[in-house]
């Protein structure tokens, strides 16, 4: 990409953006194709105060509980250590908040019975209690991510982004009388309209670059995909005009930027060249066969949604609850649920923490991507707020209390390099607190009864 950079003096530079200042939507076009931009210096204002891009708001779940003494730290407040599960994300330790005490008591049965797995899901982001049906006539409430999306709707590409790896369904039975939408689904647009997760990483790259058609034949797509091989081949005379714009830094961090892009697109292609699918099959394309590596595109994609202000607001359910996947990739050959009803074994307790840090490791890449990116004297992760938890915490019990919630970031002020223990405060209440945060004022979110004072 390097091609795409003229020589500029940093004086000639200056003068250009004093006189034209980039709009923070400038897309990159060309043959029907449009590529976001990141935040670069030009895009700053002409005041004397530099302006900074807006918060990010992310939630990402983590199905079937964890091994919990493996999970806390030692010590709280400030002098914590991270050990056991949570040595992946060490190197972020001063940028994240671990935080105890939190609970869902809308999942817990409350005279419905079993299925504590449905009410985990359905609950994580609305507080709500799921009506107990597996027909249509499904109830709970409406997410966090769409409360915030409703407020700030229009001033982004997408309101919001819906991530996920396992295909969603909206109808049948699946946990004991609960309908299969409240299980696989993670975000409610209203309290009966969930927004079903896009788990294709294809779909989801040219939802946030605009170069393709949603619903077209997977042949339809490969002919297309084939004839024309990068976005940036059609972006790139639009490029080499907005570098002359540029100063050498921002020409730099275009750079890389594009580069990122580019990468992500031979992902993608060589998930979609080698992956194991029949011929008859209408899979989606993009999904390669490797678990890690569809989560962690999945996260590339979340980096750059946030990168290029495509959207403020993602979610990512990396698996329902239930799950009953197998992690090779971890050398655990069992099934995550079964293994979740351990009953004690100590076998069995041992390859769920080996579960539980696969997913540590795989937020810990999602962090580093986030921190990699550099804007004006802080990074991405530093505007950023992500909620890394699930809906149980210990999952041969089902308890839904004392859950395992890491709040990631430093956007909105955040308090980040601390364990907090809430001691039985409603989960919600954090979410009343990084919607304030994030400029959008509720009164409650499902079952809160107050912000979280202390985050």
């Amino acid at each position: 990409m390097n091609t795409l950079a003229p020589s500029l003096s940093n004086l000639g530079m200056s003068f250009v953006r004093r006189l034209q200042p980039i709009s923070r939507r400038t897309l990159l076009r060309g043959a029907g194709a449009s590529l976001a931009l990141p935040w670069l210096e030009a895009m700053q204002p002409l005041s004397a105060a530099p302006a900074s891009p807006p918060p990010c708001l992310g939630f990402v779940y983590l199905p079937n509980g964890v091994v919990m003494d493996r999970w806390k730290p030692k010590g709280e407040g400030s002098a914590f250590e991270l050990r056991g599960t949570l040595e992946p994300l060490r190197p972020f330790r001063d940028s994240l908040q671990v935080l105890s005490g939190l609970e869902h008591r809308k999942a817990d049965p409350n005279g419905d019975g079993g299925g504590d797995h449905a009410r985990a899901n359905a609950t994580f982001l609305t507080g709500c209690q799921a009506k107990k049906t597996a027909g249509n006539d499904i109830e709970v409430g409406i997410s966090v991510d769409q409360l915030a999306a409703a407020r700030i709707k229009g001033s982004s590409r997408l309101d919001s982004l819906e991530l996920g790896c396992d295909l969603s369904r909206k109808a049948g039975r699946c946990d004991s009388g609960y309908s299969c939408a409240y299980q696989f689904n993670f975000s409610w647009r209203t309290p009966s309209l969930p927004l079903p997760p896009e788990v294709d990483p294809r779909v989801v790259f040219e939802k946030l670059f605009g170069g393709g058609v949603l619903g077209e034949s997977r042949e339809a797509r490969q002919q297309r995909l084939i004839y024309h091989k990068s976005i940036l081949d059609f972006v790139a005379e639009d490029a080499k005009k907005l570098q002359t714009k540029l100063g050498s830094e921002d020409r730099g961090k275009l750079d890389e930027y594009l580069t990122g892009v580019r990468e992500l697109e031979r992902k993608i292609e060589n998930a979609e060249r080698f992956s194991q699918t029949l011929p008859e099959a209408e899979a989606p394309t993009g999904i390669p066969d490797s678990f890690q590596a569809h989560v962690r595109m999945m996260y590339d994609l979340m980096a750059l949604a946030f990168q290029t202000g495509s959207t403020r607001i993602a979610t990512f359910l990396v698996a329902h609850d239930g799950s009953n996947r197998s992690f090779a990739e971890a050398g655990v050959p069992d099934g995550h649920h079964y293994l979740s009803h351990h009953g004690n074994d100590a076998a069995k307790i041992e390859k769920l923490r080996k579960i539980d840090q696969f997913y540590a490791e795989q937020f810990a890449y999602f962090l580093s991507k986030l921190q990699s990116v550099k804007e004006g004297p802080g990074t991405l992760l530093d505007r950023s707020m992500i909620v890394f938890g699930g809906g149980h915490s210990d999952g041969n019990s089902h308890s839904h209390e004392d859950l395992p919630v890491i709040l990631a970031g430093r956007g909105g002020g955040l308090a980040a390099g601390r364990h907090v223990n809430h001691r039985g405060k409603p989960m919600t209440n954090l979410y009343v607190s990084l919607l304030d945060r994030f400029g959008v004022k509720v009164d409650r979110v499902g079952d809160s009864t107050g912000p979280l004072a202390d985050v």
